[in-house]
Order: C-alpha cells, then sequence, then structure tokens
C-alpha cells in the first residue's frame, strides 16, 4: 500500500515574517498536502501570535501550485455551516480545487468558551456535530438549501457555483466515537485519528498500534452498516499525540520504521507537525527537510 506524506503549519508566525515560505517550502519539499490548525488559539500558544486558519489558507492557495491544502481540524466550536460553506466554496475556487476540509466534533479548548458560551458535554458536541456534518455536506452540493435543526439553521442558503471539485470538496472526519465513525463512513472521503488519547502518557507503542488497528475495525464496521467499502476512505494518522511523540522525527530511519508500522495498519496518510522551535514541536529541520525528501522512497524499497 502507498503512503503519502502530508504536514500541518501551525498559523504562529506573520506572513512576510516566515508565514509564507513555510507554506511555499512545502511545496517545494514534497509534501502531499500541507494543513492548519483551525483555532482561535491553542494550547501553549495562546498568549502569542495566532493567526486564522481560513486567511491563511487562502494566501498559502495564492503562492502554491500543486500543493493540497487543508484544515486539521475545523468544528462546530466557533463555526457555522452556512458561513463556512461560503468561504469554503471561494477557498476552493482560489485554490483551484485542492481544498480538504478536516473537520471534527472540537474539544474543550479555549474555542469551546471564546464566544462566552460555556463548554458543551462530549453529548452535545456529538449532537452538534450529528447536525453540523449533513447540513454542510448539502450547503456545499446543492445551490440553495433551507433547514430548521435543533442547533442549526439555513433559509434559502445560496452557493452558487459550488465547489471547484465535484461533487465538492473532500471531508477528512476526526472521529473515534461510534456516533463520529458513523458520521465518517456516511460523509467522509477520509478519516483522521491522533490514536488514543488515553496512551499518550504513559502507552507504548505497541498499546498504540493496538488502539489504532481497534479503530481502523470500528471504521470498517460503521461502513459495513451503510454498506460503503471502507477502502473508499483514506485513513490519516496526525502524528505527535502517540506515545512515541516527535521521536519518529528525529532521524529519517526512525521515521521510516514509524510511518512502516502505521502503513501495515491501513493508514494512507501521516501527517507530521512543521517544527517550532522552544515548543512540543521542536525538531532538527535539517532532519526534518530528509524525512519529507527520503523517507516515502525508502518505504517503497
Amino acid at each position: 500500500m502507498s503512503l503519502r506524506l502530508s504536514t500541518v503549519i501551525l498559523p504562529y508566525r506573520r506572513w512576510h515574517e516566515g508565514g509564507r515560505s513555510t507554506w511555499t517550502r512545502a511545496e517545494q519539499l514534497g509534501f502531499h498536502t500541507a494543513y492548519t490548525y483551525d483555532h482561535l488559539s491553542w494550547r501553549t500558544f495562546r498568549d502569542g501570535p495566532w493567526f486564522g486558519a481560513v486567511p491563511t489558507l487562502t494566501a498559502a492557495a495564492a503562492v502554491t501550485e500543486r500543493l493540497r491544502l487543508g484544515t486539521l481540524v475545523t468544528s462546530p466550536n466557533f463555526r457555522h455551516p452556512v458561513t463556512l460553506a461560503k468561504e469554503l466554496i471561494s477557498l476552493d475556487d482560489i485554490s483551484g480545487g485542492r481544498i480538504t476540509l478536516g473537520i471534527g466534533a472540537g474539544g474543550t479548548g479555549f474555542d469551546a468558551t471564546a464566544l462566552g458560551q460555556e463548554p458543551w458535554t462530549p453529548r452535545e458536541r456529538a449532537d452538534r456535530f450529528g447536525e453540523f456534518l449533513p447540513l454542510l455536506d448539502r450547503l456545499l452540493t446543492e445551490d440553495a438549501v433551507s433547514y430548521e435543526g435543533d442547533f442549526y439553521s439555513a433559509h434559502e442558503a445560496r452557493n452558487i457555483p459550488g465547489c471547484v471539485q465535484r461533487p465538492r470538496l473532500p471531508f477528512a472526519v476526526a472521529a473515534t466515537g461510534p456516533r463520529g465513525m458513523a458520521l465518517a463512513a456516511r460523509h467522509g472521503q477520509a478519516w483522521v485519528t491522533t490514536g488514543d488519547p488515553k496512551l499518550f502518557e504513559n502507552g507504548t507503542p505497541e498499546e498504540s498500534d493496538r488502539a489504532l488497528r481497534q479503530q481502523g475495525d470500528r471504521l470498517a464496521d460503521a461502513c459495513a452498516a451503510i454498506g460503503r467499502d471502507v477502502g473508499e476512505l483514506d485513513r490519516v494518522l496526525l502524528t505527535g499525540f502517540t506515545p512515541e511523540r516527535s521521536r519518529p522525527l528525529e532521524s529519517v530511519d526512525a521515521f521510516v520504521d514509524f510511518a512502516g508500522r502505521h502503513r501495515d495498519l491501513g493508514f494512507t496518510e501521516v501527517v507530521v507537525h512543521w517544527p517550532i522551535p522552544d515548543s512540543d514541536f521542536a525538531a532538527d529541520e535539517k532532519v526534518f527537510e530528509r524525512i519529507a525528501m527520503e523517507a516515502l522512497a525508502q518505504l517503497k524499497e
């Protein structure tokens, strides 16, 4: 099975002070996709520079030609399907059809309260996501949509001419639970996971591999329940949150071993964080670039 290598570029740099050059370098290095996080602020970066995902991707689309672009991940925490659909259609047009929407139910971080609301419970997040994603699907594929739900509404929302990619830009659905897996099976072109968060602190690579295999089995079950071939979905691993953390970026050999194991688990795309000095994503940039340029060729040997 072939494997794609992608990266996620956190939007913490001013565009003209390293932001632009990072995205163009990602294309030069041959990454399949460069994603960014769709947050208002995030973890230890909260009190420093942090820019919006959609404007950042729009700028990146203007300075690249082949590189796919996307979010990992957008969520209902501060988004509404009607306005998000309009932005995505515009972004897909500007990029010439190079956008992938990574999307999930959201979490309990800063985004969850930035608009003044109380954090939603896991059940509330799942309920909202269960309404958000199908409505967004309709908004991106139909010229006019009206809808009245428990959480979201649309009144004759127009989205002409629609996406460049047909019938719409692809969804990469982040999910681990049964309701999220069902949404991935029904609406996704890809499934995204970071592994089992309970294993991050004290788990082993073997335990992580076992957990990922079990997640993949649940995805297959969700697809079977609706008569869909699970092989139609790409499987995307966002790295940095398994027990190995950033160790796979310590050398080309370490990454080849890590990526090969996960390819054998059925993953079709591995996403690595672009190095950020003095952070959880610190890594040797020269080694990182060697991984980008050399690792996939070694996996084919």
